[in-house]
């Protein structure tokens, strides 16, 4: 049988714990989302690269001299390496971004059960 919400208020350390299990499953829920933005990204690049790799077979199948199948796979390569590198970047801001943020929720869960027990102690 589980305590009544009243019976949890009146002693302070359940109150503390529940508090503690809240702003746990806050954080879970916020780095549940972090790692569905980075799904998301990933898969939208993915789906352009992979369309780039259609275009590619699609470029070589229709050139009919050497030297065209050769500019085909260089231009290929090189604007690839391109957006591998750019792709690199966004991932590497959103890391950043995320990371911010979950410092700042960090910051703002902790001020707030420090407030709250100072103001059980002074109670």
């Amino acid at each position: 049988m589980s305590p009544s919400p009243r019976a949890m208020n009146a002693v302070p350390m359940f109150g503390q714990a529940q508090k503690l299990a809240v702003a746990g499953a806050r954080l879970q829920a916020h780095g549940f989302k972090a790692m569905m933005r980075y799904q998301i990204e990933m898969l939208d690049f993915l789906k352009h690269r992979f369309e780039q790799d259609v275009k590619l077979v699609d470029d070589l199948v229709s050139s009919s001299e050497f030297n065209d199948a050769f500019d085909v796979c260089s231009d290929f390569f090189q604007n690839a390496a391109i957006e591998y590198s750019e792709e690199m970047g966004k991932v590497a801001s959103i890391g950043s971004k995320l990371a911010s943020e979950a410092a700042s929720r960090v910051r703002t869960e902790t001020e707030s059960v420090i407030e709250d027990m100072a103001a059980k102690t002074v109670a």
